[in-house]
């Protein structure tokens, strides 16, 4: 990860409640290891957590919560948190500070992605973050409760993961009053992992959407519990196990729209290498299906 400089904005206009008050926090990030994990490939920088100071909350009875911004990236998720450490003044208390909000990330003026905090979006790539969090700090034992909003601009390298997985449609557009049938193909690029997926799509239940097919690797899922057999007429679940480098596998589907439109959306849930470890699981946003 880069060790150079990281430019904080400033803070000021930044919409507070009226006890709170922003100052903004200037210096150097100081890049923090992220948990062990699987060794990087050659040429690749493994996943690391880079923060920078994003900002001070002050409250009008000493209440103080300094805030830091945090990207985690060198995997297929650019991660967003921001942590705090917090204090009042002349109370010898040691606090735990617990921060929440919303962020959003900025890349050469365009928005590329928005969250809760924390929280996890597809990594854009390379280069230079503007975040903007709206947080809430507060302490535990309590002591300590403000809001504010906060901003960092943070610089990072890891180069953006080649695609291992990819899912195409023959056509994106559903018409109402209509049955139209489509062809999902899923594809496997990457050497590693195995042939196994699973492909979901799913409507909005309130449209009366219903997704049919004929093959028998794919169910709609079942809902309540046993011995209840109802399922999901809106979604549409199929186990694919031959996925190969050269041997992509290809799902038909029908999907009968009233007269209330519904848009289909679709992922792909896939394993990825990392032997015995617990979270060896990647999912890809497969193409969205409009109605007109």
């Amino acid at each position: 990860m880069p060790t150079r400089p990281t430019i904080l904005k400033s803070l000021a206009g930044a919409a507070l409640l009226p006890l709170a008050l922003v100052t903004p926090a200037w210096g150097q990030p100081t890049p923090a290891r992220s948990a062990p994990s699987a060794p990087s490939r050659a040429g690749e920088e493994p996943p690391s957590t880079l923060c920078a100071p994003a900002g001070t909350l002050r409250g009008a009875h000493g209440q103080l919560a300094v805030v830091s911004v945090c990207l985690g990236s060198g995997t297929p998720q650019l991660t967003v948190s921001a942590p705090a450490s917090c204090r009042r003044a002349g109370v010898r208390v040691r606090y735990t500070c617990r921060t929440e909000g919303t962020w959003t990330a900025h890349r050469a003026g365009r928005t590329l992605a928005t969250g809760t905090l924390p929280d996890a979006q597809e990594y854009p790539g390379p280069g230079t973050y503007d975040v903007t969090a709206d947080v809430r700090v507060r302490s535990a034992p309590a002591g300590v409760d403000l809001r504010g909003t906060v901003e960092a601009t943070l610089t990072v390298t890891a180069p953006k993961a080649k695609p291992t997985h990819a899912v195409a449609v023959d056509r994106t557009t559903l018409r109402r009053n209509a049955t139209t049938t489509l062809t999902y193909t899923v594809r496997r690029d990457g050497d590693e992992g195995d042939g196994s997926a699973r492909l979901g799509l799913i409507g909005e239940a309130a449209t009366g959407v219903r997704i049919a097919t004929d093959d028998a690797r794919c169910v709609n899922p079942l809902v309540g519990r046993y011995p209840s057999n109802t399922r999901l007429r809106h979604s549409l679940d199929c186990a694919l196990t031959t996925l190969q480098p050269g041997h992509p596998e290809k799902v038909k589907v029908r999907v009968t729209v009233g007269p209330d439109c519904s848009t289909v959306v679709s992922k792909l849930g896939y394993w990825v290498p990392r032997g015995q470890s617990l979270y060896t699981g990647a999912m890809l946003a497969g193409p969205a299906l409009t109605c007109v």
